[in-house]
């Protein structure tokens, strides 16, 4: 699916079967120039990105017995500090690590919303049929969809950052079930990545879409992650198992 997906009114009412597609292996490996054109696309819309591990086999390149999220990880403790739109710096990473996937940094220009993949198909035909400006959207893997918004903010005072751990751990996860918001202190994996088991992230709409406030999406999105919740029987949500990223 390519950067344009969404655009055509018309398309709209098959967001649910494109997504189900899957396309061969061959199909999925972008090549080089292309890679490097959408980081540096992404870097042009504003999103800091830094280099992350990527999948061997179904393993993890970096060698870490039982990583918890093989190929979903930044290379370096200092990914914060690390993540970067300077053009020259992302070319020579993509050039000198041409397998390593790259994760952006949320919370400075831009924030993520998290949600499961049944209840993002549902949100995303919603929000596309009422005309609201929808922003970058990808797939992570088959069970997740990122919506990348505008951040809350960047105030003066540090004391009133709002960092992604009380987005993880909320007073209650019943408000909004299934839905990770990744602001300051988090990351989430950029399209084009590669996932272990010939899965991927991939973008249905690209970054050259503007990033909307984090406000004009919520509402939907929370609505239909609690269908999603609803229609798989949870009468309980697992706060440990949907409590990602943790504390850094």
């Amino acid at each position: 699916m390519g950067a344009d997906f969404g655009r055509n009114r018309g398309s709209e009412s098959k967001i649910s079967q494109w997504l189900r597609r899957r396309p061969k292996p061959q199909q999925r490996e972008v090549d080089d120039t292309a890679r490097e054109a959408l980081l540096l696309a992404v870097a042009e819309a504003g999103m800091p990105i830094a280099p992350a591990a990527h999948p061997v086999g179904y393993r993890c390149s970096c060698e870490r017995i039982g990583c918890p999220t093989p190929a979903r990880h930044p290379l370096s403790f200092a990914w914060q500090t690390q993540s970067t739109t300077d053009r020259a710096q992302i070319e020579r990473w993509a050039r000198s690590q041409p397998q390593a996937n790259f994760i952006t940094a949320t919370g400075m220009i831009h924030d993520v919303l998290d949600v499961p993949l049944a209840a993002g198909e549902q949100a995303l035909e919603r929000l596309l049929a009422a005309g609201v400006e929808v922003g970058p959207v990808a797939r992570s893997g088959d069970d997740r969809m990122l919506f990348f918004t505008a951040t809350r903010g960047t105030p003066e005072d540090e004391d009133e950052w709002w960092p992604c751990e009380l987005d993880c751990h909320p007073e209650t996860m019943d408000e909004h079930p299934g839905l990770r918001w990744h602001c300051r202190g988090s990351y989430v994996l950029l399209p084009p990545a590669q996932l272990p088991g010939e899965l991927d992230v991939a973008w249905l709409r690209g970054p050259e879409h503007p990033l909307p406030d984090p406000l004009t999406l919520l509402e939907t999105l929370t609505d239909a992650c609690a269908r999603f919740v609803g229609s798989e029987g949870q009468s309980e949500v697992d706060h440990e198992s949907v409590a990602w990223p943790l504390r850094r």
